[in-house]
């Protein structure tokens, strides 16, 4: 049985149903580099039953073992980072999955758009992290408690499935 959907707090909700959704997907794998920002994130892979979660302390080896993984399987593989240049540790594997066509779904953790251009530690633009060498990219909206807003991010992860 798979995990249930947290209500602690609104974030808990979303990582919960953004892992819900991928898991019903097909998500069978994700590598996490644990941080701050994205918690919550790897909490909710860690706790549903059909999602196995590997943590990886380090960015770039987390990336590379993702990709070692969604070759050996080709099926999608979540790399999981919080905010900052941790993201950017992903772009060597990124470019060897986009030039073997390998599937990663990278989720990155930024922080909200008002403490970006404000001198707030560990800001760095997520947007066009990875250049051409993906698919495909969006950033979320911020999290609300009402059934569009979770039907919009069912969709926006569905869209990125079927991309990667």
């Amino acid at each position: 049985m798979a995990a249930p959907l947290s209500y602690a707090n609104l974030n808990a909700l979303w990582a919960s149903f953004l892992v819900a959704c991928l898991a019903a997907m097909g998500l069978r794998r994700a590598v996490v580099s644990p941080g701050s920002r994205s918690a919550l994130l790897a909490w909710a892979l860690a706790r549903h039953d059909a999602v196995e979660a590997f943590p990886v302390l380090d960015e770039r080896s987390a990336a590379f073992y993702a990709l070692g993984m969604a070759r050996r399987g080709r099926e999608p593989v979540v790399l999981v980072a919080t905010s900052g240049t941790a993201g950017a540790n992903f772009y060597p594997a990124v470019i060897e999955a986009s030039e073997d066509a390998v599937p990663l779904l990278i989720l990155t953790a930024d922080r909200p758009q008002e403490m970006r251009d404000c001198r707030a530690g560990q800001t760095v633009e997520q947007r066009n992290l990875f250049g051409r060498f993906v698919r495909w990219e969006s950033e979320l909206l911020l999290p609300e408690d009402n059934p569009a807003r979770l039907r919009y991010l069912r969709q926006t992860l569905r869209h990125a499935w079927e991309i990667s």
